[in-house]
């Protein structure tokens, strides 16, 4: 259940050992996936979250669908603590991922600048650059994947919304149908898709972005930490994300256009990271999934239902290696980095972003 990037590569990742149906409520990539912004690193100072980053980047490119482009994240010597804390968190953490075999490389504000002259660097106290990076454009990656998904036999059904019952089946407009497995991706949705068999701790929250006219830059992909945003090219243009909302919202009734104060913010990030900025050709949110500790809620919930959520707006860049490792499971492999029953379902909990240095 659920046509995003976690779904339609599961089904097809399923296909040669299984009878697969996947049902989307809308079109595939519809949803969250659709709105991603399509970064892809392995940049994770956790053991888990960096060999699941390593495995995707390396379907991505077998895939056909990633870009090769250094990913920078950086913090400024603004003179405040928390951006010193930054810094030092970036030191440590880029040293940490080194001796775990990460391809990263550390440099202060000159050395980045010589090598992106692009970037506005003269106030950079440090930056942390991981080579083996890239992006993909979401929705493209889905559709073909579901493509592909279909050609080995799996029954894609759009415009059909589902829920789980109580009893592990799929109901769908007052009918019931009966499977071995039940997988449920639904994003912002799956709280509620497996509400009859059991409670789950997750809670959407809103981000926003937005692409420039086209833009006569060589640039990397960019994590300001000091700034919270980030950027990378797209559509000849730049993609320039932020505008988090720690704010629980209603799936089904939020706003799906950036907001005034979002695409003004977004100016005055291009000009600290760039010197410049440009008009925005379009914007929109989209809507991310928090969790009480961070990680994901990956695996069987209740016997032979398993969910996929959670991601902290990490999940595309993990969508190729998660549904790989997700799939082993449903065939009968254990796996348990993730395991949704670890909470009760009923925590009470903030959102906390999940794209900031502390999270990396």
């Amino acid at each position: 259940v659920g046509g995003g990037a976690v779904g339609v590569t599961l089904a097809r990742d399923l296909a040669p050992d299984a009878t697969v149906t996947l049902y989307e409520a809308d079109s595939v990539a519809s949803g969250a996936t659709g709105r991603a912004a399509g970064l892809c690193y392995d940049a994770f100072s956790d053991r888990r979250d960096a060999r699941l980053a390593q495995r995707a980047l390396s379907r991505f490119r077998e895939a056909g669908a990633l870009t090769d482009c250094p990913y920078v994240w950086l913090a400024r010597a603004t003179g405040e603590e928390r951006d010193a804390r930054r810094a030092s968190e970036i030191r440590e953490q880029a040293a940490l991922m080194r001796d775990r075999g990460i391809d990263v490389t550390t440099l202060d504000g000159g050395e980045l600048g010589e090598r992106f002259p692009a970037l506005v660097t003269d106030d950079v106290a440090v930056a942390a650059v991981a080579e083996s990076a890239g992006y993909a454009d979401p929705g493209r990656y889905t559709t073909a994947m579901a493509d592909r998904a279909r050609e080995h036999g799996v029954e894609i059904r759009e415009d059909t919304p589902a829920e789980v019952t109580a009893g592990g089946n799929v109901a769908t407009d007052g009918r019931v149908a009966e499977y071995d497995a039940v997988v449920v991706a639904a994003g912002a949705h799956t709280r509620a898709v497996v509400s009859a068999v059991a409670p789950i701790p997750v809670k959407p929250y809103r981000v926003q972005a937005l692409v420039t006219d086209p833009v006569e830059r060589d640039l990397p992909m960019v994590f300001d930490a000091s700034g919270g945003y980030y950027l990378r090219p797209r559509e000849g243009g730049i993609l320039v994300g932020d505008g988090t909302l720690p704010e629980e919202q209603d799936p089904d009734d939020w706003v799906r256009e950036a907001d005034d104060w979002f695409r003004a913010d977004a100016t005055a990030y291009q000009e600290r990271a760039l010197g410049a900025s440009w008009p925005d050709a379009r914007s929109w949110a989209g809507l991310c999934t928090a969790t009480p500790d961070g990680d994901p809620l990956v695996g069987e919930l209740r016997s032979d239902v398993y969910v996929a959520t959670g991601w902290q707006g990490h999940g595309f860049m993990r969508a190729p290696a998660i549904a790989e490792r997700l799939a082993e499971q449903v065939l009968g492999e254990e796996w348990s980095a993730f395991a949704p029953t670890r909470f009760a379902g009923d925590e009470s909990f903030e959102i906390v972003e999940g794209m900031d240095v502390e999270r990396r």
